[in-house]
Protein backbone atom coordinates (compact mmCIF):
# COMPACT_ATOMS: atom_id res chain seq x y z
CA UNK A 1 0.00 0.00 0.00
CA UNK A 2 1.36 3.60 -0.98
CA UNK A 3 2.18 6.07 1.74
CA UNK A 4 -1.02 8.20 0.41
CA UNK A 5 -3.31 5.35 0.59
CA UNK A 6 -2.12 4.36 4.08
CA UNK A 7 -2.64 8.17 5.50
CA UNK A 8 -5.93 7.75 3.72
CA UNK A 9 -6.77 4.70 5.09
CA UNK A 10 -5.72 5.86 8.79
CA UNK A 11 -7.37 9.07 8.24
CA UNK A 12 -11.06 6.75 7.39
CA UNK A 13 -10.29 3.90 10.32
CA UNK A 14 -9.95 6.90 12.69
CA UNK A 15 -13.30 8.25 11.05
CA UNK A 16 -14.83 5.21 11.81
CA UNK A 17 -14.01 4.80 15.06
CA UNK A 18 -15.21 7.86 16.40
CA UNK A 19 -18.03 6.39 13.80
CA UNK A 20 -18.61 4.10 16.05
CA UNK A 21 -19.23 6.36 19.05
CA UNK A 22 -20.84 9.11 17.26
CA UNK A 23 -23.88 6.56 15.78
CA UNK A 24 -24.49 5.64 19.52
CA UNK A 25 -24.58 9.24 20.11
CA UNK A 26 -26.58 10.45 17.68
CA UNK A 27 -29.67 8.05 18.25
CA UNK A 28 -29.23 8.65 21.96
CA UNK A 29 -29.27 12.59 20.67
CA UNK A 30 -32.75 12.43 19.08
CA UNK A 31 -33.49 9.88 22.18
CA UNK A 32 -33.06 12.66 24.86
CA UNK A 33 -34.55 15.21 22.61
CA UNK A 34 -37.59 13.20 21.97
CA UNK A 35 -37.92 12.50 25.59
CA UNK A 36 -37.76 16.29 26.49
CA UNK A 37 -39.81 17.44 24.15
CA UNK A 38 -42.74 14.98 25.18
CA UNK A 39 -42.03 15.48 28.62
CA UNK A 40 -42.46 19.85 27.90
CA UNK A 41 -44.90 21.83 25.82
CA UNK A 42 -43.71 22.92 22.85
CA UNK A 43 -43.32 26.30 24.48
CA UNK A 44 -41.47 24.91 27.37
CA UNK A 45 -39.44 22.80 24.77
CA UNK A 46 -38.69 26.34 23.27
CA UNK A 47 -36.74 27.71 26.64
CA UNK A 48 -34.88 24.75 27.16
CA UNK A 49 -33.56 25.03 23.70
CA UNK A 50 -33.08 28.82 24.10
CA UNK A 51 -31.17 28.61 27.66
CA UNK A 52 -28.80 25.58 25.88
CA UNK A 53 -27.95 27.63 22.94
CA UNK A 54 -27.02 30.58 25.31
CA UNK A 55 -24.78 28.67 27.01
CA UNK A 56 -22.78 27.29 23.87
CA UNK A 57 -23.10 30.30 22.23
CA UNK A 58 -21.08 31.72 24.99
CA UNK A 59 -18.97 28.67 25.19
CA UNK A 60 -18.04 28.84 21.72
CA UNK A 61 -17.66 32.87 21.73
CA UNK A 62 -14.80 32.82 24.19
CA UNK A 63 -13.41 28.84 23.50
CA UNK A 64 -9.90 29.10 22.14
CA UNK A 65 -10.20 25.94 20.72
CA UNK A 66 -6.82 24.81 22.42
CA UNK A 67 -6.93 21.50 20.60
CA UNK A 68 -5.82 22.94 17.45
CA UNK A 69 -2.72 24.49 19.58
CA UNK A 70 -1.94 21.24 20.67
CA UNK A 71 -1.80 19.77 17.39
CA UNK A 72 -0.62 22.72 15.39
CA UNK A 73 2.35 23.28 18.29
CA UNK A 74 2.65 20.00 19.77
CA UNK A 75 3.02 17.70 16.86
CA UNK A 76 6.49 18.68 16.19
CA UNK A 77 8.11 17.94 19.64
CA UNK A 78 6.17 14.91 20.08
CA UNK A 79 7.92 13.46 17.39
CA UNK A 80 11.21 14.82 18.00
CA UNK A 81 11.29 13.43 21.59
CA UNK A 82 11.22 17.16 22.98
CA UNK A 83 9.71 16.38 26.34
CA UNK A 84 10.01 19.72 27.86
CA UNK A 85 8.75 21.74 24.60
CA UNK A 86 5.84 19.31 24.72
CA UNK A 87 4.93 20.22 27.96
CA UNK A 88 4.81 23.69 27.49
CA UNK A 89 2.77 23.38 24.74
CA UNK A 90 0.15 21.69 27.13
CA UNK A 91 0.76 23.95 29.86
CA UNK A 92 0.07 26.85 27.35
CA UNK A 93 -3.28 24.87 26.08
CA UNK A 94 -4.65 24.77 29.79
CA UNK A 95 -3.93 28.28 30.47
CA UNK A 96 -6.38 29.03 27.56
CA UNK A 97 -9.00 26.67 28.47
CA UNK A 98 -8.82 28.56 32.33
CA UNK A 99 -9.10 31.83 31.01
CA UNK A 100 -12.05 31.53 28.56
CA UNK A 101 -13.79 28.94 30.68
CA UNK A 102 -13.96 31.80 33.81
CA UNK A 103 -14.64 34.24 31.13
CA UNK A 104 -17.44 32.34 29.67
CA UNK A 105 -19.08 31.72 33.13
CA UNK A 106 -19.31 35.21 33.70
CA UNK A 107 -20.19 36.39 30.65
CA UNK A 108 -23.09 33.96 30.81
CA UNK A 109 -24.18 34.48 34.93
CA UNK A 110 -24.54 38.12 33.78
CA UNK A 111 -26.36 37.54 30.81
CA UNK A 112 -29.02 35.17 31.90
CA UNK A 113 -30.12 38.43 34.04
CA UNK A 114 -29.82 40.85 31.50
CA UNK A 115 -31.01 39.18 28.16
CA UNK A 116 -33.60 36.99 29.99
CA UNK A 117 -36.58 39.38 28.58
CA UNK A 118 -35.37 39.47 25.40
CA UNK A 119 -35.05 35.78 24.82
CA UNK A 120 -38.93 35.39 26.54
CA UNK A 121 -36.94 34.51 30.20
CA UNK A 122 -39.20 35.10 33.12
CA UNK A 123 -37.98 36.27 36.68
CA UNK A 124 -38.02 32.39 37.30
CA UNK A 125 -36.72 30.85 34.52
CA UNK A 126 -33.89 33.79 34.81
CA UNK A 127 -31.92 32.10 37.70
CA UNK A 128 -32.23 28.68 36.55
CA UNK A 129 -30.58 29.99 33.67
CA UNK A 130 -27.60 31.48 35.25
CA UNK A 131 -27.18 28.04 37.24
CA UNK A 132 -27.36 26.82 33.50
CA UNK A 133 -24.17 28.78 32.20
CA UNK A 134 -21.76 27.23 34.81
CA UNK A 135 -21.94 24.45 32.51
CA UNK A 136 -20.03 26.82 29.81
CA UNK A 137 -16.69 26.26 32.08
CA UNK A 138 -16.68 22.69 31.05
CA UNK A 139 -17.87 23.10 27.27
CA UNK A 140 -14.32 25.55 26.65
CA UNK A 141 -11.73 22.58 27.89
CA UNK A 142 -10.18 20.96 24.64
CA UNK A 143 -6.95 20.28 25.51
CA UNK A 144 -7.58 16.66 26.61
CA UNK A 145 -9.62 16.48 22.98
CA UNK A 146 -6.27 17.84 21.26
CA UNK A 147 -4.02 15.00 23.30
CA UNK A 148 -6.21 12.38 22.79
CA UNK A 149 -6.28 13.00 18.52
CA UNK A 150 -2.53 14.01 18.46
CA UNK A 151 -2.02 10.42 20.31
CA UNK A 152 -4.71 8.78 17.36
CA UNK A 153 -7.08 7.52 20.38
CA UNK A 154 -9.91 8.61 18.80
CA UNK A 155 -11.44 5.39 20.19
CA UNK A 156 -11.89 7.01 23.29
CA UNK A 157 -12.94 10.46 22.12
CA UNK A 158 -15.46 7.79 20.20
CA UNK A 159 -17.26 7.72 23.25
CA UNK A 160 -17.02 11.08 24.50
CA UNK A 161 -20.05 12.24 23.36
CA UNK A 162 -21.85 8.96 23.59
CA UNK A 163 -21.23 9.50 27.15
CA UNK A 164 -22.51 12.90 27.61
CA UNK A 165 -25.86 12.00 25.75
CA UNK A 166 -26.50 8.84 27.27
CA UNK A 167 -26.49 10.86 30.53
CA UNK A 168 -28.72 13.27 29.31
CA UNK A 169 -31.06 10.29 28.13
CA UNK A 170 -31.32 8.68 31.61
CA UNK A 171 -31.82 12.21 33.46
CA UNK A 172 -34.36 12.87 30.46
CA UNK A 173 -36.18 9.88 31.21
CA UNK A 174 -36.35 10.37 34.60
CA UNK A 175 -37.65 13.51 34.33
CA UNK A 176 -40.42 12.52 32.22
CA UNK A 177 -41.41 9.71 33.99
CA UNK A 178 -41.43 11.88 37.32
CA UNK A 179 -43.69 14.05 35.63
CA UNK A 180 -40.60 16.46 36.32
CA UNK A 181 -40.97 20.58 35.81
CA UNK A 182 -38.52 22.39 33.06
CA UNK A 183 -35.76 22.96 35.90
CA UNK A 184 -34.85 18.85 36.26
CA UNK A 185 -34.92 18.68 32.04
CA UNK A 186 -32.06 21.21 32.27
CA UNK A 187 -30.35 19.83 35.08
CA UNK A 188 -30.04 16.37 33.33
CA UNK A 189 -28.89 18.41 30.06
CA UNK A 190 -26.52 20.15 32.66
CA UNK A 191 -25.12 16.96 33.72
CA UNK A 192 -24.20 15.22 30.11
CA UNK A 193 -20.75 17.85 29.48
CA UNK A 194 -19.87 17.49 32.95
CA UNK A 195 -19.25 13.63 33.03
CA UNK A 196 -18.33 13.62 29.50
CA UNK A 197 -15.53 16.58 30.03
CA UNK A 198 -14.21 14.42 33.40
CA UNK A 199 -14.18 11.15 31.48
CA UNK A 200 -11.79 12.82 28.48
CA UNK A 201 -9.89 14.53 30.98
CA UNK A 202 -8.98 11.29 33.22
CA UNK A 203 -8.16 9.26 29.72
CA UNK A 204 -5.95 12.14 27.97
CA UNK A 205 -3.80 12.47 31.35
CA UNK A 206 -3.14 8.86 31.91
CA UNK A 207 -2.49 8.44 28.28
CA UNK A 208 0.12 11.34 29.08
CA UNK A 209 1.83 9.24 32.03
CA UNK A 210 2.08 6.43 29.64
CA UNK A 211 4.21 8.52 27.43
CA UNK A 212 6.57 9.68 30.37
CA UNK A 213 5.11 13.48 29.11
CA UNK A 214 4.16 13.62 33.03
CA UNK A 215 7.53 13.70 34.20
CA UNK A 216 8.62 16.57 35.33
CA UNK A 217 5.01 18.55 34.42
CA UNK A 218 4.52 21.77 35.73
CA UNK A 219 1.38 23.85 35.62
CA UNK A 220 3.99 27.26 36.32
CA UNK A 221 6.42 28.31 33.50
CA UNK A 222 6.50 29.16 30.15
CA UNK A 223 3.57 29.35 27.98
CA UNK A 224 4.77 30.72 24.45
CA UNK A 225 8.50 31.29 24.39
CA UNK A 226 9.90 29.40 21.37
CA UNK A 227 6.18 29.17 19.96
CA UNK A 228 6.29 32.06 17.14
CA UNK A 229 2.55 33.15 16.20
CA UNK A 230 1.17 30.95 18.48
CA UNK A 231 -0.96 33.55 20.00
CA UNK A 232 -1.67 34.77 16.55
CA UNK A 233 -2.28 31.31 15.86
CA UNK A 234 -4.87 30.97 19.29
CA UNK A 235 -6.32 34.40 18.40
CA UNK A 236 -7.23 32.83 14.92
CA UNK A 237 -8.59 30.34 15.73
CA UNK A 238 -10.56 31.47 18.19
CA UNK A 239 -12.09 33.94 16.11
CA UNK A 240 -12.81 32.24 13.41
CA UNK A 241 -14.50 29.42 15.35
CA UNK A 242 -16.34 32.18 17.18
CA UNK A 243 -17.74 33.45 13.97
CA UNK A 244 -18.90 30.16 13.44
CA UNK A 245 -21.66 30.22 15.75
CA UNK A 246 -23.94 32.61 13.88
CA UNK A 247 -24.59 29.82 12.19
CA UNK A 248 -25.77 27.43 14.68
CA UNK A 249 -26.19 29.26 18.15
CA UNK A 250 -27.28 33.03 16.77
CA UNK A 251 -29.52 32.17 14.77
CA UNK A 252 -31.28 29.69 17.30
CA UNK A 253 -31.22 33.03 19.18
CA UNK A 254 -32.13 35.13 16.64
CA UNK A 255 -35.53 32.58 15.31
CA UNK A 256 -36.40 32.98 19.44
CA UNK A 257 -36.36 36.39 19.87
CA UNK A 258 -38.07 37.28 16.79
CA UNK A 259 -40.96 34.17 16.49
CA UNK A 260 -40.97 33.06 20.00
CA UNK A 261 -39.76 30.18 22.41
CA UNK A 262 -42.10 27.50 19.92
CA UNK A 263 -40.09 28.51 16.70
CA UNK A 264 -37.45 28.36 18.07
CA UNK A 265 -38.12 24.58 19.10
CA UNK A 266 -39.24 24.01 16.10
CA UNK A 267 -35.93 24.98 14.39
CA UNK A 268 -33.82 23.23 17.08
CA UNK A 269 -35.39 19.79 16.54
CA UNK A 270 -34.98 20.32 12.90
CA UNK A 271 -31.28 21.15 13.17
CA UNK A 272 -30.82 18.13 15.48
CA UNK A 273 -32.36 15.28 12.72
CA UNK A 274 -30.20 17.36 9.67
CA UNK A 275 -27.04 17.38 11.83
CA UNK A 276 -27.38 13.69 13.23
CA UNK A 277 -27.92 12.61 8.97
CA UNK A 278 -24.80 14.73 8.44
CA UNK A 279 -22.41 13.79 11.16
CA UNK A 280 -20.77 10.70 10.12
CA UNK A 281 -19.29 12.20 7.36
CA UNK A 282 -17.82 15.27 9.59
CA UNK A 283 -16.51 12.58 11.44
CA UNK A 284 -13.61 13.17 8.67
CA UNK A 285 -12.48 16.38 9.83
CA UNK A 286 -11.16 15.40 13.62
CA UNK A 287 -9.34 12.38 12.12
CA UNK A 288 -7.97 15.07 9.23
CA UNK A 289 -6.26 17.33 11.56
CA UNK A 290 -3.86 15.24 12.94
CA UNK A 291 -2.62 13.52 9.33
CA UNK A 292 -2.38 17.21 8.19
CA UNK A 293 -0.55 18.53 11.24
CA UNK A 294 2.08 15.60 11.00
CA UNK A 295 2.35 15.88 7.53
CA UNK A 296 3.04 19.75 7.75
CA UNK A 297 6.07 19.22 10.33
CA UNK A 298 7.32 16.58 8.05
CA UNK A 299 7.32 18.95 5.10
CA UNK A 300 4.60 17.31 2.86
CA UNK A 301 2.61 19.44 1.13
CA UNK A 302 2.02 17.61 -1.93
CA UNK A 303 0.65 14.70 0.06
CA UNK A 304 -1.56 16.90 2.11
CA UNK A 305 -3.11 18.16 -1.54
CA UNK A 306 -3.69 15.04 -2.47
CA UNK A 307 -5.43 13.44 0.73
CA UNK A 308 -7.66 16.73 0.93
CA UNK A 309 -8.22 16.09 -2.90
CA UNK A 310 -9.87 12.06 -2.06
CA UNK A 311 -11.35 13.79 1.05
CA UNK A 312 -13.45 16.32 -0.85
CA UNK A 313 -14.70 13.34 -3.52
CA UNK A 314 -15.88 11.29 -0.73
CA UNK A 315 -17.31 14.51 0.79
CA UNK A 316 -19.59 15.07 -2.59
CA UNK A 317 -20.74 11.46 -2.80
CA UNK A 318 -21.96 11.52 1.08
CA UNK A 319 -23.75 15.42 0.11
CA UNK A 320 -25.76 13.56 -2.28
CA UNK A 321 -26.96 11.23 -0.65
CA UNK A 322 -28.41 13.20 2.41
CA UNK A 323 -30.26 15.16 0.16
CA UNK A 324 -32.09 12.10 -1.17
CA UNK A 325 -32.65 10.72 2.30
CA UNK A 326 -34.14 13.90 3.28
CA UNK A 327 -36.63 14.13 0.11
CA UNK A 328 -38.02 10.93 0.51
CA UNK A 329 -37.87 10.02 4.33
CA UNK A 330 -37.15 13.26 6.15
CA UNK A 331 -40.67 14.42 7.30
CA UNK A 332 -41.94 10.79 8.52
CA UNK A 333 -38.60 10.39 10.13
CA UNK A 334 -39.27 13.65 12.04
CA UNK A 335 -42.83 12.37 13.04
CA UNK A 336 -41.47 8.93 14.02
CA UNK A 337 -39.09 10.91 16.74
CA UNK A 338 -40.32 14.19 17.73
CA UNK A 339 -44.12 13.40 17.35
CA UNK A 340 -47.48 15.31 15.53
CA UNK A 341 -46.43 18.36 17.32
CA UNK A 342 -42.92 18.98 15.94
CA UNK A 343 -44.56 18.10 12.21
CA UNK A 344 -44.34 21.41 10.87
CA UNK A 345 -40.53 21.61 11.84
CA UNK A 346 -40.05 18.82 8.40
CA UNK A 347 -39.82 22.36 5.54
CA UNK A 348 -36.93 23.99 7.48
CA UNK A 349 -35.34 20.87 7.97
CA UNK A 350 -35.25 20.23 4.61
CA UNK A 351 -32.91 23.60 4.10
CA UNK A 352 -30.88 22.70 7.17
CA UNK A 353 -29.75 19.03 5.61
CA UNK A 354 -28.79 21.25 2.19
CA UNK A 355 -26.84 23.45 4.22
CA UNK A 356 -25.35 20.58 6.12
CA UNK A 357 -24.81 18.66 2.84
CA UNK A 358 -22.58 22.15 1.19
CA UNK A 359 -20.69 22.36 4.36
CA UNK A 360 -19.90 18.59 4.03
CA UNK A 361 -18.54 18.83 0.22
CA UNK A 362 -16.10 21.42 1.43
CA UNK A 363 -15.52 19.28 4.50
CA UNK A 364 -10.94 19.56 3.69
CA UNK A 365 -10.88 23.39 2.90
CA UNK A 366 -10.44 24.65 6.40
CA UNK A 367 -8.41 22.25 8.08
CA UNK A 368 -5.90 22.64 4.47
CA UNK A 369 -5.83 26.03 5.57
CA UNK A 370 -5.18 25.76 9.19
CA UNK A 371 -2.74 23.26 8.81
CA UNK A 372 -0.35 25.53 6.86
CA UNK A 373 -0.72 27.88 9.70
CA UNK A 374 -3.03 30.42 7.90
CA UNK A 375 -5.94 30.31 10.10
CA UNK A 376 -6.41 34.03 9.64
CA UNK A 377 -7.10 33.48 5.61
CA UNK A 378 -9.83 31.23 6.77
CA UNK A 379 -10.82 33.58 9.30
CA UNK A 380 -11.36 36.47 6.73
CA UNK A 381 -13.32 34.57 4.71
CA UNK A 382 -15.65 33.79 7.85
CA UNK A 383 -15.64 37.19 9.00
CA UNK A 384 -17.06 38.17 5.68
CA UNK A 385 -19.99 35.61 5.37
CA UNK A 386 -20.72 36.23 8.94
CA UNK A 387 -21.54 39.90 7.94
CA UNK A 388 -23.37 39.52 5.39
CA UNK A 389 -25.33 36.40 6.69
CA UNK A 390 -25.94 38.35 10.02
CA UNK A 391 -27.55 41.70 8.43
CA UNK A 392 -29.39 39.06 6.09
CA UNK A 393 -30.72 36.73 8.88
CA UNK A 394 -33.21 39.27 10.90
CA UNK A 395 -35.42 40.30 7.60
CA UNK A 396 -34.91 36.76 5.89
CA UNK A 397 -36.74 35.99 9.34
CA UNK A 398 -39.14 38.54 9.52
CA UNK A 399 -40.25 38.19 6.39
CA UNK A 400 -40.49 34.12 5.61
CA UNK A 401 -40.57 32.85 9.33
CA UNK A 402 -38.56 29.74 9.66
CA UNK A 403 -38.15 29.44 6.02
CA UNK A 404 -36.41 32.61 5.89
CA UNK A 405 -33.76 31.57 8.39
CA UNK A 406 -33.29 28.33 6.50
CA UNK A 407 -32.50 30.29 3.20
CA UNK A 408 -30.35 32.18 4.51
CA UNK A 409 -28.66 29.32 6.23
CA UNK A 410 -28.14 27.98 2.47
CA UNK A 411 -26.82 30.75 1.36
CA UNK A 412 -23.86 31.74 4.18
CA UNK A 413 -22.71 27.83 3.62
CA UNK A 414 -22.51 28.19 0.20
CA UNK A 415 -20.69 31.52 0.48
CA UNK A 416 -18.69 30.03 3.05
CA UNK A 417 -17.24 26.49 0.54
CA UNK A 418 -16.82 29.09 -2.31
CA UNK A 419 -14.81 31.14 -0.09
CA UNK A 420 -12.70 28.96 1.34
CA UNK A 421 -11.86 27.48 -1.61
CA UNK A 422 -10.23 30.65 -3.39
CA UNK A 423 -8.76 31.23 -0.10
CA UNK A 424 -7.01 27.42 -0.20
CA UNK A 425 -6.38 28.54 -3.84
CA UNK A 426 -4.18 31.24 -3.30
CA UNK A 427 -2.21 29.82 -0.37
CA UNK A 428 -1.45 27.07 -2.14
CA UNK A 429 -0.69 28.98 -5.29
CA UNK A 430 1.76 30.85 -3.36
CA UNK A 431 3.11 27.53 -1.46
CA UNK A 432 4.42 26.64 -4.37
CA UNK A 433 6.24 29.78 -5.97
CA UNK A 434 7.67 29.60 -2.17
CA UNK A 435 8.88 26.00 -2.79
CA UNK A 436 9.79 26.61 -6.28
CA UNK A 437 12.29 29.13 -4.95
CA UNK A 438 13.55 27.58 -1.41
CA UNK A 439 11.70 29.32 1.49
CA UNK A 440 13.89 31.76 3.09
CA UNK A 441 13.72 31.76 6.74
CA UNK A 442 11.98 35.07 6.36
CA UNK A 443 8.97 33.05 4.78
CA UNK A 444 9.05 30.34 6.91
CA UNK A 445 8.35 32.44 10.02
CA UNK A 446 5.86 34.58 8.27
CA UNK A 447 4.08 31.47 7.75
CA UNK A 448 4.21 29.96 11.43
CA UNK A 449 2.37 33.52 12.26
CA UNK A 450 -0.65 32.27 9.91
CA UNK A 451 0.62 34.37 6.80
CA UNK A 452 0.30 37.76 8.14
Amino acid sequence: MSAERSILARVLANAGTLLGGRTVNAVVSLGYIALTARGLSPAQMGVLVLINAFAQFLGDVVKFQSWQTVLQYGAGPLLEGDRPRFQQVVRLSLFLDLVSGLAGVTLGVGGAFLLGPVLGWSSQVAPIAALYALTIFVMTSATSVGLLRLFDKFRYLAGEQAISSTVRLIGAAIALSTHAPLWAFLLAWALGPLVSFLYVGIVAWREMGRRNLLEGFRLRGALSEGLPGVWKFAWATNFSSSLDVAFTHVITLMVGALLGPTQAALWRIGRQVADGMAKPARLVIPALYPELAKMRAMGGDAAMRKLAGQIALLGGAVAGVLLLITTLFGKPLLILVMGKAYESAAGVMTWQVAAAAIGVLALPLEPMLVSMRAPGDALRVRMVVCAVFLLALTPLVQTWGLNGAGTALVGAALAMAIGMFLALRVRLARSSVVGDNEPSCAEDAKDAKGGR
